[in-house]
């Protein structure tokens, strides 16, 4: 049973009881209505009888005019023999409510008298100081009008209510129809998607985006939005796998080919091998790194690390690795310690300080500083390289992504994971990296980490 069936149903029942519990109480209260009418008539017309009533030894009298109270009254007197004494109609011989003649309490009755259907007061005559039984009066008033109105108003209600539910059904229906329009159409949208395989398709939205189905088809959007990025960031992640992967392993099997050719072992073809060797571990490496920071799953060292003693080692460090082609400079440096992984801080400062080295062009400068800011402690890479178009800002952390890809791999087998391991072990610090770039004027990388000492102060007395 699909959704919409359902709903309509849901619709249709609630309603229909809903019509049944009104009608039965409209009906109720209508039948108790007409009922308490004609009571009150037959208990107005008993109190006149029982007040022209009296008794001597010849038996029960009343006046002529005391039984002319109304047409739509009938009266008997009964004696206490079952002999009928008065009555203002002559055909009614027979009591009214047999049943209830011998009653020694009011009694209200209803009793069917020649196919006539009629309400019955038996009212006891009593006499006067004594309070003895001398006969029985039954009242009795037709209830075919009460009947008629009862007849008419349940056909009024069934038939009321019957087209209330067909057309509650049916605007169930239509407006079930428009409310999960939208569904079905995710439904079509996701299995032409699997057939497809084509996840640039989006779900149109007719609607307010705030109601319940608006917010579901954005959320459904966002998903095939971000599946799709995924999907494409896999495609273009194997891609760039197999073309860095492919350098190395085509000049490994061009030295064994040429080994093999000369049917000697060659120094300079063993050192090629070894060092594409040792560029394809690294970038296996790399992968390992940067799929277990992404997954949340790195493993990290929790102790305090001096920050400042750990820039003046990368510092040293990179001032060999630009030999005396960049001048590497030591900017401020204020005294902070956070908390985290010493090595990996020291990887993600290196990765930067390599980056910078790599592209800023002989003669330049790089500059490493350390600065609080507050409760953060800020390290700055700063070059005079060429800088990087504001286009290419939103990218650089991507995995394999190089702004110049055009640039031969250095001796050290960049592939393009250094930034991209930077950020993520950045987040995995609780901190952020951040870039700033200007074209022909140099980039300035910033690392913030949360501090875990008091205050901040200047480091340069300790060194």
């Amino acid at each position: 049973m699909t959704l919409r069936t359902r709903l309509t149903l849901w619709y249709t029942a609630v309603l229909a009881l809903v019509l049944v519990a009104f009608g039965g109480a409209v009906y109720t209260l209508l039948s108790l209505s007409l009922v308490r009418q004609i009571d009150t008539t037959l208990n107005i017309a008993a109190d006149e009888i029982r007040l022209a009533f009296r008794r001597d030894v010849e038996g029960i009298h009343l006046p002529p005019m005391a039984l002319d109270l109304t047409a739509n009254v009938y009266v008997q007197v009964w004696d206490t023999e079952g002999n009928l004494i008065a009555t203002n109609i002559s055909v009614a011989q027979e009591p009214f409510d047999p049943d209830r003649l011998a009653e020694a309490e009011t009694a209200y009755s209803e009793a069917s008298y020649e196919g006539i259907h009629l309400r019955v007061l038996t009212y006891p005559l009593a006499s006067q100081p004594e309070g003895t039984v001398v006969g029985t009066m039954q009242l009795a008033s037709s209830l075919t009008t009460a009947d008629d109105a009862q007849r008419a108003l349940l056909v009024l209600l069934m038939g009321g209510g019957l087209i209330a539910v067909v057309l509650a059904a049916l605007v169930g229906w239509t407006t079930a129809a428009a409310a999960l329009h939208p569904l079905e159409q995710m439904t079509e949208t996701a299995l032409q998607i699997t057939h497809a395989d084509d996840l640039s398709r989006r779900i149109p939205l007719s609607g307010p985006a705030e109601g319940e189905v608006g917010r579901l088809i954005v959320a459904f959007n966002e998903t095939l939005e971000r599946l799709e990025n995924l999907f494409e960031t896999q495609r273009r992640f194997l891609a760039d796998v197999s073309h860095e992967l492919r350098t190395p392993l085509t000049t490994i099997l061009g030295n064994l080919d040429l080994m093999r050719k000369m049917g000697q072992l060659d120094a300079e073809s063993l050192d090629a091998i070894t060092s594409e060797t040792q560029r394809m571990k690294r970038l296996v490496q790399d992968l390992l790194v940067l799929t277990q920071a992404e997954s949340g799953n790195l493993p990290l060292g929790k102790e305090e690390v001096e920050l400042d003693t750990l820039v003046l080692e990368v510092f040293q460090q990179s001032k060999v690795l630009a030999k005396d082609r960049v001048e590497v400079h030591l900017g401020q440096e204020d005294q902070a310690r956070v908390t985290g992984d010493r090595d990996r801080l020291k990887q993600v400062l290196l990765n930067l300080m390599s980056n910078a080295i790599e592209y800023t062009p002989a003669g330049g400068s790089v500059t490493l500083g350390l600065a609080c800011v507050g409760d953060w402690a800020r390290v700055t890479v700063t070059d005079t390289g060429p800088g990087i178009p504001q286009d290419e800002l939103p990218h650089i952390f991507e995995r394999f992504y190089r702004v110049d890809r055009s640039r031969k791999r250095t001796e050290r087998g960049g592939a393009g994971l250094g930034l991209s391991i930077a950020y993520w072990i950045t987040r995995s610090h609780d901190g952020r990296l951040e870039v700033a770039s200007e074209v022909g004027k140099g980039t300035t990388f910033s690392v913030w980490l949360p501090q875990s000492g008091e205050g901040c102060g200047d480091a340069s007395a300790r060194h």
